[in-house]
């Protein structure tokens, strides 16, 4: 995983609410092996149903930052709704409120929740509507996000494990990783007869 400190981009509206996993990267694409690929399937049966989709307008073609409505990444666990989101080139998801695990997978995959109040999240939507080529900026270190020609800034919140995991470009093997001669200790003095995984 990148580290992460700072994103420019361009943003995406997505003025839907209570939009869960499966409507994210839709289930007869989890047959796939591969963590790449899944951004053509992102939204797939919205895209499918509606030709004027949001995501297919040439005009927010290259964002990086998807505005949302309420309750983003509901419903059931599928790490695939992140990998579709990033493969597609977006780094950032902002919304009011999000699915307790969306959330959790997102940052374990250098992908940003960014949770802001009603307010902001309409006045974002609205700007970005207005003009598709507004800049946006995630800071992470400031945990602010602004849009400074449209004179909108906020604070969101993130903890500090998280914030520092990003900012380091640390997933849950870049953690076990900083122990790693701690880990090559253990393995030299541990003894002979107990079992072993053998490795390529």
């Amino acid at each position: 995983m990148e580290p992460i400190r700072i994103i420019h981009g361009t943003a995406v509206p997505l003025d839907r609410s209570d939009v869960d996993t499966d409507q994210i990267i839709p289930a007869v694409w989890l047959k796939r092996v591969e963590r790449t690929g899944f951004g053509a399937g992102l939204f797939s049966s919205w895209r499918e149903a509606d030709p004027n989709f949001v995501l297919d307008r040439p005009e927010y073609r290259g964002a990086s930052v998807l505005i949302a409505g309420p309750n983003f990444g509901i419903g059931s666990s599928r790490e695939h709704a992140v990998w579709a989101l990033t493969d597609h080139g977006f780094k950032v998801v902002v919304s009011l409120r999000f699915g307790d695990i969306f959330r959790n997978n997102a940052t374990k995959s250098g992908l940003v929740p960014v949770t802001v109040d009603e307010a902001i999240t309409e006045r974002l939507m609205r700007a970005v509507t207005e003009n598709p080529r507004l800049a946006v900026v995630v800071d992470i270190e400031r945990r602010t996000i602004a849009a400074p020609e449209a004179g909108i800034e906020a604070a969101f919140p993130m903890d500090e494990f998280t914030r520092y995991r990003l900012m380091e470009g640390l997933d849950d093997i870049g953690l076990t990783m900083r122990n790693d001669a701690a880990i090559e200790r253990y393995e030299n003095q541990r003894v002979p007869w107990l079992p072993t995984v053998e490795t390529a």
